[in-house]
């Protein structure tokens, strides 16, 4: 089939849910890769730029108060909303110059950081009435700790206001495992990491009549990377989910369900393969990234040890300057490299990569 063909910029609304449809098509999905600050986001649309693909950039709350500055108050989540909201703006100006599109994202949000989201919604009403589309692609409600009555009505009190702004909002059903962002569920109950196919169907009948919606239904998903044998993913959970709502509700479409794996870091490739034959169409990753940021900031303070001692002096004579070395946008450089290096290479893993015409 043809590559689906895309302009740069956000993708909101119909456009988003376009891509995904084609996704599931293809049997691929995007990266949703968390930033924290400028040098992440440029590091992202660069991947995407190579990878010939749309990217899905999302902030969670943490990253969003580190993108206002660690030391800004953060009371009533002011810093958190101001930090994400100028993020969004970023990509907004910077997405055509890369020439690539991006689906912008808030990643997990519990039900004690709602008026983060709350806050984004009113500055996503904002950018509406300007510019008639929403700041934000979408954003994710994360009450998997709680009821799933609560959870579902909750995340359709959401979804209501959010479809008012042709906006996504990506629930979770089951626990992501592990420990991310000061969000610590290394000790959550075992079965909650296993979704059950039936609470996807009464999610996805209570929320399908009020917008559109993603699920990350957990399947053994863990926060981070550890060793090898240590998670045991079960990815059938997402074929026997669609499989639910598709015969339960008489549906024509193989895949009617919109999927998100969380946890993507370290996955093995055979498990992330076959999550993509079931509807997978966003793939979670920050630990991998997060290392391949960091390592090859490291290794040039261990090259440059000598030169960056001091201003001034160096193994070349005691007068010799540093500055050139100490310039913190040449291991900053370093550290967006590797960072775009390892996204490439989970676009690829994700069947991604080269899979849209974006006219580059």
């Amino acid at each position: 089939m043809a590559k689906m063909k895309l302009k740069p910029g956000v993708l909101t609304g119909n456009a988003l849910q376009d891509v995904f449809a084609y996704c599931k098509e293809t049997g691929c999905a995007l990266p949703a890769v968390n930033v924290i600050s400028s040098s992440s986001i440029n590091a992202s649309l660069q991947a995407a730029r190579e990878a010939s693909s749309p990217i899905m950039i999302q902030f969670s709350n943490g990253g969003s108060a580190f993108n206002a500055g660690k030391y800004v108050d953060n009371t009533n989540q002011r810093a958190a909303i101001a930090g994400a909201a100028a993020g969004a703006l970023h990509v907004w100006k910077l997405a055509d110059l890369y020439g690539v599109p991006v689906i912008l994202h808030t990643d997990h949000c519990a039900r004690k950081l709602l008026p983060w989201i709350d806050g984004l919604i009113e500055e996503g009403r904002q950018f509406y009435k300007q510019h008639g589309v929403p700041l934000f692609s979408s954003h994710m409600i994360d009450l998997s700790e709680d009821d799933l009555d609560e959870n579902i009505k909750t995340s359709g009190e959401y979804l209501e206001q959010m479809a008012k702004l042709d906006m996504t909002l990506e629930i979770e059903l089951g626990v992501t495992g592990g420990e991310e962002d000061g969000v610590d569920n290394t000790q959550v109950d075992n079965a909650k990491l296993y979704t059950q196919p039936e609470d996807v169907l009464k999610a996805y009948d209570a929320l399908k009549p009020l917008g559109k919606f993603t699920v990350a239904a957990a399947f053994g998903n863990t926060h981070g990377v550890y060793k090898p044998g240590n998670v045991k993913l079960r990815p059938e959970i997402l074929k026997h989910s669609q499989e639910k709502v598709r015969t339960d509700r008489g549906l024509n479409e193989e895949k009617p369900l919109d999927l998100v794996f969380h946890g993507g870091s370290g996955s093995e490739l055979a498990q992330i393969h076959e999550a993509l034959q079931y509807g997978v169409v966003k793939m979670n990753i920050d630990t991998d990234t997060q290392w391949a940021y960091t390592r090859p900031v490291r290794e040039y303070m261990d090259k440059n040890h000598d030169y960056l001692m001091a201003q001034i002096g160096n193994p070349e004579g005691p007068d010799q300057p540093n500055k050139k070395t100490i310039d913190p946008r040449k291991w900053m450089v370093e550290g967006e490299k590797g960072m775009t290096q390892r996204l490439v290479e989970a676009f690829d893993n994700l069947r991604s990569k080269d899979q849209f015409d974006l006219g580059l």
